[in-house]
């Protein structure tokens, strides 16, 4: 069966930063689809993150390039395994720059959020298993 990808395309400042926070959590970098204007975040087998440059994105869109920082222009979720998972990946992204972000537990969905280092915010959540399953 066909595995369908998302690519999930974020302005950043600075590429390199963005290289290794995201290393630092735990990512890799793709160095065939990555460049000074690019790199390429697998997240999944079926995730991928492109941190591309302003100018670089600005080559793909005629809008203007929303500031992550004052701007919400999108919420990013993962999913994460535990609730001991969820607090481990973001522990390590402010370890590594990010931001704090909101925390929500609701006993059998459990979520923290941090911002990365150009403002893009990402929501970590686990789900009780036993819940999720009708």
């Amino acid at each position: 069966m066909y595995q369908q990808m998302i690519f999930v395309n974020l302005a950043v400042d600075d590429v390199a930063a963005s290289k290794k926070f995201f290393t630092d959590l735990g990512y890799a970098i793709n160095p065939q689809f990555s460049t000074d204007d690019c790199a390429c975040v697998v997240i999944s087998d079926t995730i991928i993150a492109m941190m591309l440059g302003k100018k670089h994105y600005q080559q793909f869109t005629e809008k203007q390039i929303a500031d992550s920082r004052t701007t919400s222009e999108t919420l990013l979720c993962l999913s994460a395994e535990s609730r001991e998972k969820v607090d481990e990946l973001v522990d390590k992204a402010l370890a590594a720059g990010g931001t704090a972000g909101k925390t929500q537990d609701y006993g059998t969905m459990y979520g923290r959020a941090y911002d990365d280092l150009d403002g893009h915010t990402w929501e970590i959540m686990w789900m009780d298993p036993s819940q999720v399953q009708g």
